[in-house]
């Protein structure tokens, strides 16, 4: 044997997995709470600045504090929640400056990404995206306008066949999903809404690029300057509101809490009676 052959096992010896297929499964679980935490965030179960109670959630999934721990840095990972010591984890507030800065950068990348699927797209993808844009008009609640919105202005985009740069949309379709829905929430905006995705599609249509381009970035603009605005607005409203004096905590709890730090950032305990989702966000 030379030493290229060398470096490879025998055929009698037993495979060294590539992967550590031990940590799948709690990576599953992890996942998965993550992802139904994320989803009770973004339809505002969970407000906020509600605590994420960590036994609380081990309950209801029936799973050690591990993987909630590991949804919980996850989601703290991706700007869903905020987690300190000492303190625990809490669904993290919404930001006027996030939201713009969510639909600038969508603008930048949906223009481009526009541009590249005007000259792909067929009679049937058109026809798949007018029935799409026709939903969301048609559509009175929020949650499902959110939805039918993303669903519509994909359509727009499939036919460029960039799967990297689709997928970078759809990162930010996610986070700014929870500041969509409250645009959905006014209703004056959802009509300019709709008379705007009827004006893109209308380019798309004639296979007007320059014209689409300048469509959606104007759409998408504006719905960040309409969101940073609104929420700025209701801080200042916020901010000049008296705050109700919080009540001091039963004598147990401040014991528990001044005892020192432990290994990871611990999560405000629940009783046993509390369930899901009234504890998580309570």
């Amino acid at each position: 044997m030379n030493d290229t052959t060398n470096r490879f096992a025998s055929s009698d010896a037993q495979p060294a997995p590539l992967l550590p297929t031990a940590a799948a499964p709690r990576a599953s679980t992890s996942r998965l709470i993550a992802d139904a935490l994320r989803a009770a965030i973004v339809d505002g179960t969970l407000a906020p600045g509600a605590p994420l109670r960590q036994d609380a959630i081990a309950r209801h999934f029936s799973v050690s504090a591990i993987p909630v721990r590991e949804a919980l840095r996850q989601l703290e990972s991706e700007g869903w929640a905020r987690v300190e010591m000492n303190k625990g984890a809490t669904v993290a507030p919404l930001s006027a400056d996030e939201a713009r800065e969510i639909y600038e950068i969508r603008s930048a990348l949906e223009s481009l990404a526009i541009g590249l699927a005007i000259p792909a797209h067929t009679a049937a993808t058109l026809r798949a995206a007018e029935k799409l844009r026709k939903a969301v008009e048609r559509e009175a609640d929020p949650s499902q306008s959110a939805a039918l919105n993303e669903a519509f202005h994909k359509s727009l985009y499939a036919p460029a066949g960039r799967p990297q740069l689709t997928e970078m949309i759809s990162t930010l379709h996610r986070r700014g999903e929870r500041y969509l829905r409250l645009k959905f929430g006014l209703p004056t905006y959802k009509g300019d809404s709709d008379e705007e995705h009827a004006a893109l599609f209308d380019a798309v249509c004639q296979r007007d690029i320059a014209t689409a381009q300048t469509l959606v970035a104007s759409h998408l603009l504006g719905t960040g300057d309409l969101l940073y605005r609104f929420l700025t607005e209701r801080a200042q409203a916020e901010a000049l509101q008296p705050k109700a004096r919080k009540p001091r905590a039963p004598r147990k709890a401040r014991a528990e809490r001044e005892s020192g730090p432990s290994d990871t950032p611990t999560i405000e305990s629940a009783s046993e009676s509390d369930s899901w989702p009234n504890t998580i966000g309570s």
